[in-house]
């Protein structure tokens, strides 16, 4: 028995040697991992083997020599033309904001567009009905990306309906996260390849059964279709996201149809992630080959974050949208877990006099992240920000919206998860009455909650606290 802890020890030593010294991870996840490792040895190493392999020194979305050329020269020129004043804005939000705009040029690689035309989808039938009646209307190509499908009616809807236009002769390509669609095994998708249709997994197991990769999935949910159409947003694909699982009950999300230049930017996404999963020969300017539908005047930016990169790129746009708020800010997410930047950012401005609200669900789909949700709105009520709990069902929203101006909505949660460990994208939006609209939302959501008051909260349980408590050190890891 003593050689086995003693071997035990060692390895958990050199666990934290490794996470030290050559992965390198921020202070704060360092040290939660090193309390894991040594409070609880056995789950620890499972742990560490399950979450912790570091990917961010790995270029996995490589771009030629040409692409990287082309992308640059494009981009300097866009910024050049801000900068110069020589771009006309379609709105004045866009021009209010061009530092913002400027953030996400230089540091997300984001190109500006403002030809969009959103419409605002929060009910899971609805964006499924519009979805399979855009892949009906498809002509040419087919790109999907979700995190989940699930095998189940409206998982197989989905299938089937791409299979029909791959039959077609369209060209139809399915992206899955191999953890998160677990569900669709290869032989799921038999019929799917037999007409034609090609699919790939996003960091699929070595072995068979066994993914030892939870973290660094691919969170992101997005559709183009025709390179006209896009859908991005929180909404997955399975019976739950239509309101059909009893224990879940409702399912509030938001997701965006989108029409105009931004959809060549989501399926240059797309095709960068397809590439490395696939690795399918795909040219990146095959996005653009066609020229853009322009089907409005919203400013729109997509942005893409990783754990390829350090730069945080979604986080980046969260923390410039909060620090710039006057008068508002409306947050609605399933998962509050922020990191001290974002923390302090808010409370920052609920001190300086901006109402900031923040809408969580009343139930939990992940049990650790929910009592630290809990730990970090305690943290915001103390200084004076307005917290609502929805009631009807799951909130599983990703929406920002700041002085009814700009707004953002995609996969990213506000959470560490998104912000460093998961593959997401974001729809940044420049345009107030789009953003009227989703404030509109808000609001109609809160009269479907309760506020969580400050006397509320300090009423919680011995029991509670102590849940907030360890949920709250794990905060890095979940």
């Amino acid at each position: 028995m003593s050689a086995l802890i003693t071997g035990l020890f060692l390895v958990n030593f050199m666990i934290a040697l490794t996470i030290i010294f050559l992965e390198r991870k921020n202070p704060s996840a360092t040290l939660a991992w090193i309390m894991i490792l040594f409070l609880v040895p056995v789950a620890g190493i499972i742990f560490y083997f399950l979450l912790s392999q570091n990917i961010a020194r790995q270029r996995i979305f490589r771009l030629s020599k040409f692409e990287e050329a082309v992308i640059s020269a494009s981009l300097n020129e866009q910024i050049e033309s801000i900068k110069d004043g020589e771009m006309i804005f379609t709105n004045p939000e866009a021009k209010k904001w061009q530092d913002m705009i400027r953030l996400h040029q230089t540091y997300g690689n984001a190109f500006f567009t403002q030809d969009n035309k959103i419409m605002i989808l929060t009910d899971g039938k609805h964006k499924f009905d519009c979805l399979l009646q855009d892949i009906k209307n498809a002509t040419k190509t087919i790109n999907v990306m979700y995190f989940i499908v699930k095998n189940d009616a409206v998982g197989r809807m989905l299938l089937e309906a791409l299979t029909e236009k791959a039959l077609q002769g369209i060209e139809v390509r399915l992206l899955l996260d191999a953890m998160g669609s677990r569900q669709i095994s290869p032989k799921i998708l038999e019929a799917f390849k037999r007409a034609g249709g090609k699919h790939a997994y996003f960091f699929p197991p070595k072995f068979k059964y066994l993914n030892m990769k939870l973290n660094y999935r691919n969170h992101r949910k997005l559709v183009v279709i025709d390179d006209e159409i896009g859908y991005l947003g929180g909404f997955n694909v399975g019976n739950e996201y239509l309101g059909k699982v009893k224990k879940i009950g409702y399912w509030r999300d938001t997701h965006l149809r989108l029409l105009g230049s931004c959809v060549q930017d989501m399926n240059a996404r797309f095709i960068l992630d397809w590439r490395f999963a696939s690795k399918e020969t795909l040219v990146l300017s095959q996005a653009y080959y066609n020229a853009p539908t322009h089907a409005g005047t919203t400013g729109i930016q997509i942005v893409s974050s990783g754990p390829d990169s350090s730069r945080e790129e979604v986080k980046q746009g969260y923390l410039k949208m909060i620090s710039s708020a006057k008068k508002n800010i409306y947050i609605q997410t399933p998962y509050f877990v922020p990191d001290s930047s974002i923390l302090e950012c808010l409370k920052t401005a609920v001190l300086s006099g901006v109402d900031v609200r923040i809408m969580i669900p009343c139930k939990p789909d992940h049990m650790f992240v929910y009592w630290a949700t809990y730990s970090y709105i305690g943290i915001l009520l103390d200084v004076g920000a307005k917290i609502y709990i929805y009631d009807n069902g799951f909130l599983h929203a990703k929406t920002l919206c700041v002085d009814g101006e700009v707004a953002s909505i995609g996969s990213a949660n506000f959470d560490i998860r998104s912000f460093r460990l998961n593959f997401e994208a974001n729809a940044f939006i420049y345009d107030a009455a789009e953003v009227y609209k989703l404030e509109a939302i808000f609001e109609s959501d809160m009269a479907q909650s309760h506020e969580l008051t400050r006397q509320l909260y300090r009423r919680r349980s011995l029991q509670i606290k102590f849940k907030e408590s360890v949920s709250r050190l794990l905060s890095d890891l979940l």
